[in-house]
């Protein structure tokens, strides 16, 4: 197949793009032809590494949307592969002349701020289906910020976004969770494909237990690092022992987390953001990793790279974790309404049962092995190569 990739930028790094700089080389060993197409470069000293196998790169920051489609038609895409996307008018002009699997990485078209939550009077996952009702919560609930200008401009950019789902040959989604979600937003679950991510790090069956407690992401009120700190402390106190804690990642709340963590004497560590070398030394550090995220995740993918390691995981049940961590197996699954308590109950029965933290480092691997990249390109060319092929009449 010859496979047009849409996303918003190609210098930027993250998730999505982590998950391109794997799974684009996997698709073109087996054959298939890829460009890539993106809105913005953001940063201009940089150049994408993820898109460095496609045959040709365009932007439309860079040209025009103009030249960039007379581009795509001489190169003659049998389906376009869409990503995050925000100018949705670059959308609709895709739209109208290929057929798009969109993949959605996180809750588009279905929340007006993107976190489909609500944190006040207390932090809950919202399972609102897209309305004008939402306009009416958002401030009372504090859904995101809480400045009218956000309200309006996301809620009517998600609107934007939903009028589109029934146009996409495929929604391509990591959990059920999201399936689900998207289900509940009118789409027809033969439109919903769930393709469960994988872990981009090269792992090894020996058993990661350097002894830390591991957090590794983007350091946001969402991510929870607060209690997991707090949890951490917690955990000390009734082991009779430091817990060390490595907090691996970067974000606005990075300095109120290790204010909070000097001042609850954690012997945390605040590395930065690391590399892919990086991120493997500190699993090998560590004895688990906690995700403490209060927002419905859409998958977790950090837990199933610490599993690729021999790491079992600590986690709130909330969105789509639990369709990787097994409770029992691999790791523990916390209540969310249990916050500190729970993870730090959590902490101290891992550091406290050897045998069973070892059976569960053991089965974490095997999960990550199971889930892995070769079985996601299957299913991933499967639903591309069905989406290329013309509608049934």
């Amino acid at each position: 197949m010859r496979i047009l990739i849409a996303h918003e930028s190609i210098a930027t790094t993250g998730g999505v793009e982590s998950y391109l700089g794997a799974i684009l080389p996997e698709l073109q060993e087996r054959g298939h032809q890829i460009a890539v197409v993106y809105h913005r470069r953001r940063d201009r000293a940089g150049s994408g590494t993820w898109a460095g196998c496609a045959d040709f790169v365009a932007g439309i920051e860079d040209t025009s949307e103009a030249s960039v489609l007379q581009a795509v038609r001489r190169w003659r895409p049998d389906v376009c592969f869409s990503h995050n996307m925000r100018p949705l008018e670059v959308e609709r002009a895709l739209l109208a002349e290929w057929p798009v699997v969109k993949m959605m990485h996180g809750y588009f078209g279905t929340c007006a701020s993107g976190l489909k939550m609500h944190a006040f009077p207390s932090t809950r996952a919202c399972d609102r289906a897209l309305g004008a009702a939402c306009l009416a919560m958002y401030v009372p609930r504090h859904c995101g910020q809480l400045h009218p200008r956000s309200l309006v401009s996301g809620y009517r950019w998600a609107l934007a976004q939903k009028s589109l789902l029934s146009r996409y040959r495929s929604i391509a989604v990591a959990s059920a969770h999201m399936g689900a979600e998207y289900a509940r937003h009118g789409v027809p679950s033969s439109q919903i494909n769930v393709l469960p991510l994988f872990p981009t790090l090269d792992g090894s069956s020996k058993r990661a237990d350097g002894g830390a407690v591991l957090f590794a992401g983007r350091m946001t009120t969402l991510k929870g690092g607060d209690l997991l700190v707090n949890a951490v402390a917690d955990a000390s106190r009734r082991l009779g022992r430091s817990v060390p804690l490595i907090m691996a990642g970067d974000g606005p709340q990075r300095s109120a987390w290790a204010r909070q963590a000097a001042s609850r004497g954690v012997n945390a560590e605040f590395t930065g953001w690391l590399d892919r070398a990086g991120l493997a030394a500190v699993f090998q550090q560590a004895s688990m990793v906690v995700i403490p995220s209060v927002w419905p995740e859409p998958f977790g993918l950090v837990g199933l790279e610490a599993g690729a390691m021999g790491l079992p995981a600590i986690a709130f049940d909330v969105g789509g974790i639990r369709e990787w961590l097994r409770p029992g197996q691999n790791g523990v699954l916390v209540p969310p309404e249990r916050g500190t308590d729970g993870l730090a109950d959590a902490i101290v029965s891992m550091y406290s049962h050897a045998s069973v933290r070892g059976r569960m480092s053991i089965t974490a691997h095997a999960v990550a092995t199971e889930m892995s990249r070769s079985v996601h390109a299957d299913r991933l060319e499967r639903v591309l190569g069905s989406a290329g092929e013309p509608p049934t009449q």
